[in-house]
């Protein structure tokens, strides 16, 4: 890996109530990765993503950021979307995903045709006057998705989005999603339970232990990009997803 994006070394984060959520935590993550976390329910992983998107501050430990002249992510550097699509039900698609420009001051012209793009290029072109209230789970997702890219953000930080939809959806936004990354480049970090969800969106998995959470194993997933619907039948798929899976019995038993 090039120098990182982000180092976290020592990262601990308690809060005011005693709860130990990190401790001693070291990762680094590198520009233009696709890193998933996964771990037990509980061990800090929300808890990580929102420190890397400094939504929350550590209790101890550095962040260290501007490697190679690159500066922490803010405004619309940064993204984030959080496994329910909290959209506004009384404002229309297209107005949902212009927010962010809005509070740019952005020109209002200029706001919708870039949310009218990005709209499609998530496929729901055509969509941009409905109500939240008139589309499927995977399409409001696909909302939330769009009003993180509009600001063509550098690092996008995913809280498990797929988790409350259905099977053929979430394998469906897998895909778009990958497709995505590969145009654009960004730098991702996806939160899941999925042991064989993280193993097919990322070149890089880190499995934590029990609270407090910390890294206890490291994978590279060596398969390459594009990752078509057969990647989930070879051979390598299989045994990545095992060696994952492993780690993760091994935190849960510890």
């Amino acid at each position: 890996m090039t120098s990182p994006l982000v180092s976290l070394r020592g990262v601990e984060k308690r809060f005011d109530d005693g709860t130990e959520a990190l401790s001693a935590l070291d990762l680094d993550l590198g520009r233009g990765e696709f890193l998933s976390i996964i771990g037990p329910s509980g061990c800090g992983k929300s808890t990580l993503l929102r420190i890397i998107g400094g939504l929350s501050i550590p209790s101890a430990g550095q962040i260290a950021w501007d490697q190679e002249g690159d500066r922490q992510p803010s405004g619309g550097d940064l993204a984030v979307v959080f496994q329910e699509p909290t959209l506004m039900p009384w404002a229309r698609v297209i107005d949902n995903v212009m927010l962010p420009l809005k509070l740019t001051a952005m020109d209002r012209e200029d706001a919708r045709a870039r949310a009218a793009d990005v709209l499609a290029r998530v496929g729901l072109a055509g969509f941009e006057q409905a109500f939240p209230r008139q589309l499927s789970g995977g399409m409001k997702m696909r909302v939330s998705i769009a009003r993180a890219l509009v600001t063509a953000p550098r690092l996008l930080l995913l809280d498990e989005p797929f988790a409350a939809l259905d099977e053929i959806t979430r394998l469906k936004l897998n895909d778009d999603l990958l497709e995505l990354w590969a145009q654009h480049g960004w730098t991702v970090v996806f939160v899941t339970h999925s042991v064989y969800e993280s193993v097919f969106l990322s070149n890089r998995v880190v499995v934590m232990s029990p609270r407090p959470g910390r890294i206890i194993a490291d994978f590279a997933i060596e398969e390459g990009y594009p990752r078509g619907r057969n990647f989930r039948h070879e051979q390598s798929y299989a045994h990545s997803c095992r060696a994952v899976s492993d780690a993760l019995a091994k935190a849960m038993a510890s």
